[in-house]
């Protein structure tokens, strides 16, 4: 019976449904939670800092450096599994110290846990003896000035321990030199498994001498060496006294070190400094390489390694990588140090702007030595014959020359697949070097005097965990086109064909396309509002504008529209718009400046407005109609309605304006209300007392002007931005048209 209870027991849970309070009394009760070994916690801790041979050489290196050494010895054997010995002429360690030195959270560095806002070492958390202790065999050997001799201590699972069983565990007194010499043997010995994933000793080697060759570029007025144990050769060897280009040239070769240039950018306002040496067009590897050292630590950033290899695109050619050697000093109050294991990564405060500023300053100095090329060419191997061009006469009585002979024809291509343009390759535009004068995006919008940028340095980023911002984004997610969103990812820009329907080309592949920019602007703002949602800059206004007079000045625009006058207009309130979108705009105010950056005050004054996006200001003479349809197009009674129609009327607001291509409005109506610098009024210029012809030229040249300014932001601002960030819709699919089609024009060719 028995039996059969357990064979039903055991069907049940296998396959047949059963109720939620069977279940329950089938779940045997949970485990008990118990506090693990101490042992095994430091070798779980072990394995996250010492990953491998090179991390353990890491740290032994920095606490070398920190002690104040000159010289570094290093000697590996096996790729540091089975030997990992360096040695150094620093400060040494006092031999009262030795008992504790292999104990966890043990270190000289710090005191406090708000000295890390000021820390300027490498080390800080006294792990790194303590997890090379725990999986492998230590000896240190040490002396200070002061000492009359060195002593030598062998540790284990971060105690010492004795040289041989039955020895004393005692540091013991030997003859020895002044510094410390730490030896680390049999790697890993206590951990198989992460033993037996290292694939060779060559390739760890390697990468030791990777670590090696990045501090000893770095750390000037330090000589290194790094070998083999049992060799004569170095693999590595820096004088103390080598420049960093002599550094750069010993370790990494002549070829990147004739090629190098210098840079230096500094922002007291960011706080850093950066300084290096890169490449220049004339270098070009098939891979990266950045030696990047963030207050002197050595760390990666894929962040900065792309926005390098862009800056890069457009000086080599495609398939070309650099070589850049760049340190960056923070103060240490922005720079948050203890966030990976490893201190492989550290985050600061504006990286985004940061990054900027220096890849700014590759550029500048990469078009200043961009003036000559330098290319490799093959000489002919000896005996080779040189191929001639033969003369022979025909029946005629001409000449001709003969043709020459190949040892091998080329594939043939197919001309009807070719892609003319290349989005990684440069324009000829781009060759140029930048220039100051750049136009200023504010000029964009000539009513409002000089409206400027704002950019809150010490206001963190929030993060939104609104559940109505999550559905909207989800609801963009969902609506994704994917096809038409690689269209946009893998774009290149071709041209402004109408400025007045707001037309442009753009290359995908082997097709070009129509776009309507004014509605893939929309939908990217739209975008943009949401991602950033609670986190966006400011356009300041000083003086701040009074959004009642500008709202009346929309309303009076409105009101004189050619499609006023029918029976549903004389039922609009057309005195009393201004002051209601004002008074409920000024309810919502401390919404509006929290989520979206819209300050008023309490008596309707505009002191500050979202920015979107850094570089790109919209048309200011769309702000009365933008504060105007706050009122009766946005839902204030429900939130994710709220969210949904303000991004949607900033979105609108954001998107370029209609230029017509004459000096008459669109349709024949003018493009806007115009703010003075009195304030708001119709959309009257200043010069209409004046003489029409002189009037007429004027706006004709004002037209132009906001052409080529649009022009320029659409190539250099918003389609650039359209390729990183856009998520393109099934809306969109109506705003792009395929005009050409490299195929379907050879077929045309063809039948010509």
């Amino acid at each position: 019976m028995a039996d059969v209870m357990e064979l039903d027991l055991a069907e049940i849970i296998r396959g047949v449904k059963r109720k939620a309070d069977d279940t329950h009394q089938l779940v045997k009760s949970p485990k008990r939670i118990k506090a693990l070994d101490q042992n095994v916690v430091n070798k779980i801790a072990a394995g996250e800092i010492i990953v491998a041979p090179m991390h353990a050489l890491k740290e032994l290196i920095e606490n070398a450096v920190d002690a104040g050494s000159t010289a570094l010895e290093i000697v590996v054997k096996d790729g540091g599994l089975k030997l990992l010995q360096i040695t150094d002429n620093g400060h040494g360690i006092n031999k009262d110290d030795l008992p504790i030195l292999c104990e966890r959270f043990t270190t000289s560095k710090l005191k406090a846990f708000e000295d890390l806002t000021s820390i300027g070492t490498y080390g800080f958390r006294g792990e790194a003896l303590a997890s090379i202790s725990h999986i492998a065999h230590l000896t240190v050997t040490t002396k200070t000035a002061d000492s009359s001799c060195a002593w030598r201590a062998h540790y284990a699972d971060g105690k010492l321990a004795p040289a041989k069983p039955g020895q004393p565990t005692e540091p013991k007194a030997i003859a020895g030199r002044g510094g410390t010499q730490i030896t680390v043997e049999d790697l890993f010995y206590n951990v198989q498994q992460r033993q037996k994933a290292f694939r060779s000793h060559s390739e760890e080697y390697a990468k030791i001498l990777d670590v090696v060759g990045r501090y000893a570029v770095h750390c000037a007025g330090v000589a290194f060496s790094c070998k083999k144990h049992g060799e004569s050769g170095m693999g590595i060897s820096v004088p103390p006294n080598a420049t960093t280009v002599d550094r750069i040239r010993q370790i990494h070769g002549a070829a990147v070190a004739n090629e190098l240039i210098e840079f230096d950018v500094k922002d007291d306002i960011l706080g850093f400094r950066a300084s290096g040496w890169t490449s220049n067009a004339n270098y070009h590897v098939k891979k990266t390489t950045i030696l990047l050292f963030i207050n002197h630590r050595a760390v990666e950033s894929s962040a900065m390694k792309t926005a390098i290899q862009r800056t890069y695109a457009t000086f080599l050619r495609k398939g070309g990588h650099p070589f850049v050697y760049l340190t960056i000093e923070i103060e240490p109050h922005r720079v948050d140090v203890n966030v990976h294991p490893t201190k492989r990564e550290v985050n600061f405060l504006n990286e985004d702007e940061i990054i900027s500023s220096i890849t700014n300053s590759i550029s500048i100095q990469l078009s200043k030595v961009d003036t000559s090329r330098t290319f490799m060419t093959q000489t002919l191997l000896p005996g080779t014959k040189v191929p001639t061009l033969s003369s022979s006469t025909s029946a005629g009585g001409t000449t001709r020359p003969s043709q020459i002979p190949f040892s091998a024809t080329k594939p043939p291509r197919n001309e009807s697949s070719l892609v003319r343009t290349d989005p990684s390759l440069r324009k000829i535009t781009s060759m140029l070097p930048p220039s100051n004068s750049s136009v200023n995006p504010a000029s964009t919008s000539s009513h409002l005097d000089d409206p400027t940028y704002t950019l809150d340095l010490d206001r963190q980023p929030i993060t939104c965990r609104l559940t109505t911002v999550k559905d909207l984004r989800a609801d963009v997610r969902a609506a994704m086109h994917t096809a038409l969103t690689e269209v946009f990812a893998t774009h290149t820009y071709v041209g402004l064909v109408d400025s007045c329907r707001r037309i442009a080309a753009i290359q995908s592949g082997i097709k070009l396309y129509l776009v309507d920019y004014g509605k893939v602007c929309t939908e990217y703002f739209y975008q943009i509002g949401l991602t950033d949602f609670a986190n966006f800059g400011a356009i300041a206004f000083d003086p701040p504008l009074d959004v009642a007079a500008l709202i009346g000045s929309a309303v009076a625009i409105e009101r004189q529209a050619p499609s006023s006058g029918s029976d549903e207009d004389e039922t609009i309130p057309w005195s009393t718009i201004a002051s209601t979108v004002t008074a409920q705009l000024v309810q919502h105010r401390e919404m509006l400046s929290e989520y979206f950056h819209l300050d008023l005050s309490e008596d309707g004054q505009l002191s500050a407005m979202p920015l979107l996006v850094k570089g790109y200001m919209p048309s200011l003479a769309k702000l009365p109609r933008f504060l105007m349809r706050l009122g009766p197009c946005v839902n204030w009674t429900d939130e994710k309605k709220c969210f949904e129609t303000f991004l949607t009327e900033l979105a609108i607001f954001y998107a370029p304006e209609q230029v017509p291509n004459t000096e008459t409005g669109v349709n024949g109506r003018p493009s806007g209300p115009a703010l003075g610098k009195d304030g708001p009024g119709p959309a009257v210029d200043a010069k209409a007392a004046g003489d029409p012809a002189q009037q007429a030229a004027d706006s004709a040249s004002e037209l132009s002007e906001r052409r080529e300014q649009l022009s320029r932001m659409l190539e250099h601002v918003l389609f650039p931005a359209f390729r990183a960030r856009l998520v393109a819709t099934r809306d969109l699919l109506d705003g792009v048209v395929e005009v050409a089609d490299l195929k379907g024009l050879y077929r045309v060719f063809e039948r010509c």
